[in-house]
Formats: structure tokens, C-alpha cells, sequence
């Protein structure tokens, strides 16, 4: 009697998850709906659609209109920068960012943008790995925006003393490049193995 009841209760835990399974098919994949700037108290959020209309137009509205006016930022500027693509070959570069080189880099990075309330490694650096990955298959390649938009999770936190901490050592994109390359050590020492 009991062998017939748990089969036929398994049978039925496996018949709901797959429907539940099912069902979440023709669902959307989680995507950053928001960029909050944070700076200690302080939090602003910009949505992601803000940025994909300057990106789009080179016209900046809403709150990312105010800040570029604000810091004296050109939109066509910011827009070029937005639609910079990065062509990488996606199995080369999911390859490498499971590296203990590459996961020191996304470590480094996600002390400057992680997901707003839970910022630990744990999360942090997979939520980075799934932008990446999932933004570089965007028909663009990975731009700013494929990457916000392939992020997992609602609101995607930007540290701003943090990047501001980086943006001062390296006064350029090359070396800003050099500053997360030259020192992928100082990352696996923090790293678990």
C-alpha cells in the first residue's frame, strides 16, 4: 500500500514541476530596470529605458538628462560611449571569465556595480558573468546597454566612490583596461579557492 502511495505522489511533485517549468518558458528573463547611483545614504536611480533612449536618439530625458547637464557631459558623447560595442567570441569569453584570473577582474568590478541589496561576491559576480555573457549574444555585440539589459537582476547598484576610485588611477579607457589587467593578483589573494 505505502509503495503505490509515494509513487504516485512523486509522480505528482514531478507533474507540478513540470508545469511550473512549463509555464515559465514564455516568460522574460530578468533584466535591470533601474541604475542606482549610490554614494553612502545617497541613491539615485535612472531607468535602464533613459538610457536606451540616449543610446538611440542622443537626446538624454529624465534624471540622466539632469545629471549629464548637471556634471557638464554632451550627450552625443555619452551616447557614442553607450553604443561602443565590445565584439568578443562568446565561448572564448565565457571560458575565460570562469578563469581564477578572470574571476579576480569581476571581483574588482563588483565592488563597483553589484545588485542594490545584496552586493556580497556570492551574487554580485555571477549576476556580472550572466551580463556579459548574455549581452554579448545581443545582434550589437556587448554594449553598455545589451549589458544593462542582460543583467539579472532589478536594480543594478553603481558605487560611486568606488568607481571614482578607479576612474583616478586610470585617466583613460586603456587604462582603466591596464588597471583591471596588470593586477589580477591582488584579486586571487581575496579569492576563495
Amino acid at each position: 500500500m505505502f509503495p503505490n502511495l509515494i509513487k504516485r505522489h512523486s509522480l505528482a511533485v514531478v507533474s507540478v514541476g513540470l508545469g511550473l517549468g512549463l509555464m515559465n518558458i514564455g516568460k522574460p528573463a530578468l533584466a535591470a530596470e533601474d541604475v542606482a547611483l549610490v554614494s553612502g545614504a545617497f541613491r539615485r536611480s535612472i531607468p535602464v529605458q533613459e538610457f536606451e533612449h540616449l543610446a538611440e536618439t542622443g537626446e538624454a530625458i529624465g534624471m540622466l538628462g539632469n545629471l549629464l547637464e548637471f556634471s557638464g557631459q554632451q550627450p552625443e558623447q555619452v551616447a557614442k560611449l553607450l553604443n561602443q560595442s565590445i565584439s568578443l567570441p562568446l565561448v572564448l569569453t565565457s571560458r575565460l571569465i570562469e578563469t581564477r584570473i578572470g574571476e579576480a577582474i569581476i571581483r574588482k568590478v563588483s565592488k563597483i556595480i553589484y545588485p542594490i541589496y545584496t552586493p556580497q561576491p556570492e551574487v554580485s559576480v555571477p549576476a556580472i558573468r550572466a551580463g556579459v555573457i548574455n549581452g554579448l549574444q545581443s545582434s550589437k555585440g556587448l554594449t553598455a546597454v545589451s549589458f544593462l539589459k542582460a543583467y539579472p537582476n532589478d536594480v543594478m547598484a553603481v558605487n560611486l566612490p568606488a568607481l571614482f576610485g578607479v576612474m583616478e588611477k586610470a585617466e583613460s579607457i586603456a587604462g582603466l583596461v591596464q588597471f583591471f589587467s596588470d593586477s589580477p593578483l591582488d584579486g586571487l589573494k581575496e579569492a576563495k579557492p
